[in-house]
């Protein structure tokens, strides 16, 4: 598989209420699938998985009551805000969205040098390119969102803590039913402890003076 794009961090969501803490989260509705949804499952929220074109019908009237989709561009872009009023963040399940080209093994193989140099440089360039759009149109939607009423607000600490907890313990139990998605499992968290302990140290610290402060 090859990286071809990445959204960025995405956010937690449109919610119809606010959602102060953990409890506040047991009999929600909401459109949210994957692994984030089975999680928020064991939170004691109703989980609903509704296609993109479905979305803002149902938050309209009110058969859900909170959604996550992507970020301020390509929710504005659904008109989610029209139907919710408070936006949360962060999207604790989402923290980038990459898509991926998956290339057959065999063809691969069969393909000579210079046309995989080639498929590989233009998976990258279209992997930056769209990695710098929503870098540059997220904050100007995000103002907008802003400016028209959307009201902001930060995931509280007992649900995040509380979405971890599960998390860990889901990925645990997938890891101790299938061998090779432990064997992935232990490689990435091993990256993932790395690259915390260095992110944390420069760019962590960093983020928590120049911007991090602002949103509180």
């Amino acid at each position: 598989s090859f990286a071809a794009g990445n959204t960025g961090a995405q956010m937690g969501g449109w919610f119809r209420r606010e959602v102060p803490d953990l409890e506040s989260l047991r009999g929600l509705k909401m459109r949210i699938p994957g692994i984030g949804g089975e999680v928020m499952a064991e939170l004691g929220v109703t989980v609903q998985v509704l296609a993109g074109g479905d979305i803002y019908p149902a938050l309209e009237r009110g058969a859900i009551d909170a959604t996550e989709w992507v970020g301020p561009h390509d929710d504005e872009r659904l008109g989610l805000h029209q139907a919710a009023q408070f936006y949360y963040y962060p999207g604790w399940w989402e923290p980038c969205s990459t898509h991926v080209y998956q290339v057959n093994q065999q063809a691969w193989d069969s393909l000579p040098s210079d046309y995989k140099a080639a498929f590989q440089t233009a998976v990258n360039a279209g992997a930056r390119l769209q990695m710098n759009m929503y870098d540059n149109l997220n904050p100007l939607a995000l103002e907008r969102l802003i400016n028209g009423g959307t009201q902001l607000r930060r995931f509280a600490q007992d649900i995040l803590t509380g979405a971890e907890r599960v998390t860990e313990d889901y990925l645990n139990d997938r890891a101790g039913a299938d061998p090779t998605y432990r064997e992935v499992y232990e490689h990435w968290l091993a990256f993932r402890e790395r690259s915390f302990d260095w992110f944390s140290t420069s760019e962590g610290a960093y983020a928590a003076y120049a911007y991090i402060g602002r949103r509180g």
